[in-house]
């Protein structure tokens, strides 16, 4: 097939996909060095885990490919501490065989998700102890480190200090029989295990727990927390962190641990599987021998030792703050580790570290009215969302377009649907779809020569300057977005795009009659609109990869850039492949069934959450359900009634565009006079705009 594409600068596409031959950050370019938070190998993750953010994280690396910047996006399992020798007790295996078990099923899933790192590792590695120890004996060299003795929970039978989650017993403020020696299940009120009345052993409950004094190193956050703060606040000028719960939009530390002045914490555990503290022969030890350092002291250094494992030339990366910006994606549990701990850690360090550039952190997602639960087998796990036939893409796209980025979310079976028939078949897939179909049934799938030149459309076109300028300005708001990380807003966009491409076929009134009575304008208006979906096929590849590859598989045509601006890039006598579907129908019955399969246990988890939060949110979750089969039906009618009107369609992308604009000024803060008038001035308009639209 005849291949025609502009060849000019900043047109295609020049990094390579996620986990391709190691990348290295260059000097004087823009170099991205994307992080997600390590899942714990001691569990398969679930849809909450994914879009919080292996997912997200995935998102703007591929986003940040589509601009031909040097990316870089590591991951992996996060191996050591309590919850992995815990879950091993139960599973009777070794921590090392629960991980190696554990590793394998999150790589598959993500596989399956097509979340594409650079590398995916995981932190019982050489290399991760040999950094953790380094760091670890820089902070003594410094000063940083103290020994502290504390009394802690002692096994007789086992003849060994017991680490937090090895004790349970009775919860000394609620009286639940089975609080762990961590936190408690019933209040859930945090806790020390030396606190719990009649302690006992999880691994003989018949064994005498007693209270002894450990010897543990403490790193003293204390002392550098003026350094702390101060890079905290540089930063998130910086880097435009969104408000979170270390710091607020006013920029104010609003941490409660950091209000209150940090302390001394623990750097070392009485367990066996970690990495061991390092004593050097022949000098004191200081009571370390044999104990291993916290998990949420080696845990962040894993980012490190992941890229390590990636490329000896890793330093590069994390010793380069002057050329590469770090991106960190996490949920909301995890910010002061990221925000406050960890970088106490480098700065203690002494070294020039590659520091957090900008946090991205989500909210909860939770499952139909309740929350997703293993133990209940409640909601979707890991590989189980290929079980119900709904493609990779479509499970992105649904996630994506409900990433809880500033309050918690809901995930519908009913809405997931809804999203697949009305937004990403009747819309996104239609436009692409009826364009190169048109191509191949009437031009033999040759593009026709429309008149334009290749390169950037006018917005002074006699024919198109509304439906050029429309586009150019959707193509900005899309690129302020995703530069901000705000991707859900960047995913309405696409769809906005595509609703436009829609209406601009439309408008143009493509068919038979106007390629017989105006051949050259139905020639100029395929060739806009071939090029449009090729801008479309970049602007959606960091969201559904998949679709991305199917529609330049389509086009017949190689992965170009993000552009700033429309332009004619597909020329005249290029060849199109074989259009095909990019999404089918989902019946809206398989709601049940997928809600019947994945219920878990718990049959009625709103009955069991009435006395609590998740009652509302199980009372919005059915509305939405309700509102999502409203929406359909009138969809469905809409479709049985004919084609829309020219006006229809035009009104219907107003809706949108307004919408848009609603969602954006609610989510600028802080919230002056000023913005809260534009609210309400915009939430007037689109109320006319829906009202004159229902009266068509």
């Amino acid at each position: 097939m005849t291949a025609k594409i502009n060849q000019a600068e900043g047109v295609l596409r020049s990094i390579p996909p996620p986990g391709h031959a190691a990348i290295l950050p260059k000097n004087g370019e823009s170099n991205v060095l994307i992080t997600s938070a390590l899942p714990y190998c001691n569990n398969v993750p679930h849809l909450g885990n994914i879009i919080g953010s292996t997912l997200s994280a995935d998102v703007f690396s591929r986003y940040n490919r589509t601009r031909n910047r040097r990316t870089l996006y590591v991951c992996g399992t996060d191996e050591y501490g309590t919850a992995t020798e815990t879950q091993a007790l139960k599973e009777g295996i070794t921590p090392r065989e629960l991980c190696d078990k554990y590793n394998i099923l999150h790589i598959e899933t993500y596989k399956w998700f097509d979340i594409g790192f650079d590398y995916f590792g995981r932190t019982s590695t050489p290399l991760h102890t040999e950094i953790c120890q380094e760091i670890y004996t820089n902070l003594g060299k410094n000063g940083l480190l103290e020994k502290q003795e504390k009394a802690q929970t002692y096994c007789e039978g086992c003849q060994k200090f017991l680490a937090d989650r090895y004790v349970e017993g009775i919860c000394p403020h609620c009286g639940y029989e089975d609080a762990r020696g961590d936190q408690c299940d019933g209040c859930s009120r945090t806790l020390d295990a030396i606190e719990l009345i009649k302690p006992r052993c999880i691994v003989n409950k018949t064994h005498t727990v007693v209270t002894r004094n450990s010897s543990h190193m403490y790193f003293k956050l204390d002392a550098i927390q003026s350094r702390t703060e101060e890079w905290v606040k540089k930063s998130w000028r910086k880097g435009k962190w969104s408000p979170n719960s270390v710091i607020n939009a006013d920029g104010e530390i609003i941490d409660a641990r950091t209000k209150g002045g940090l302390r001394p914490t623990p750097v070392t555990r009485d367990l066996t599987w970690g990495v061991p503290v390092p004593v050097k022969e022949g000098e004191d030890d200081q009571g370390m021998k044999g104990k291993v350092l916290y998990v949420w002291f080696d845990a962040p250094i894993g980012y490190v030792s992941i890229t390590a494992n990636y490329t000896p030339e890793w330093k590069q990366w994390w010793f380069n703050p002057k050329n590469v910006r770090l991106f960190q994606f996490m949920g909301k549990d995890n910010v002061y580790f990221h925000t406050i701990y960890f970088p106490s850690v480098e700065l203690g360090d002494g070294r020039d570290w590659t520091t957090l550039h900008h946090l991205s952190t989500t909210e909860y997602l939770n499952y139909e009215g309740g929350k997703f639960s293993k133990s209940k087998n409640r909601g979707v796990f890991g590989p189980a969302a290929k079980e119900t036939g709904i493609p990779a893409s479509v499970w992105r796209y649904y996630l994506l377009s409900t990433r809880p980025e500033t309050a918690d979310a809901m995930f519908s079976w009913a809405d997931c649907i809804a999203a697949n028939n009305n937004v990403l078949l009747n819309n996104f897939g239609n436009f692409v779809n009826r364009t190169l179909k048109f191509i191949s049934s009437q031009y033999n799938s040759v593009i026709p020569d429309g008149g334009d030149l290749p390169g950037a459309l006018s917005v002074n076109d006699l024919a198109d300057s509304d439906f050029i300028s429309d586009i150019n300005a959707f193509l900005k708001e899309y690129i302020d977005a995703m530069e901000a990380v705000k991707l859900r807003l960047g995913l309405q966009i696409i769809m906005l795009i595509s609703n436009r491409g829609n209406l601009y076929l439309q408008s143009s009134g493509l068919n038979k009659a106007l390629m017989t009575e105006n051949p050259k304008r139905c020639a100029q208006v395929v060739s806009r609109a071939v090029n449009l979906i090729y801008v479309l096929s970049a602007l959606v590849y960091p969201f559904m990869p998949a679709t991305s590859d199917s529609i330049l598989i389509q086009l017949n045509a190689p992965a170009r850039v993000v552009p700033n601006v429309l332009s004619t890039d597909i020329l005249a006598g290029h060849h199109i492949g074989q259009p095909e579907h990019l999404f089918k129908k989902i019946e809206e019955k398989m709601a049940e069934v997928w809600k019947e399969k994945f219920e878990g246990i718990d049959k009625n988890p709103q009955a069991q959450a009435a006395d609590g939060p998740d009652a509302a949110a199980a009372t919005t979750s059915k509305r939405k359900a309700a509102a999502a089969k409203k929406a359909a039906t009138k969809s469905e009618t809409a479709k049985d009634t004919g084609p829309k009107t020219p006006q229809a369609l035009a009104l219907e992308a107003k809706v949108n565009e307004q919408g848009l604009l609603v969602r954006s000024l609610k989510g600028q803060t802080p919230k002056t006079k000023e913005v809260e008038d534009q609210i309400a001035s915009a939430v007037e308009e689109l109320k006319r705009l829906k009202a004159e639209l229902a009266a068509l």
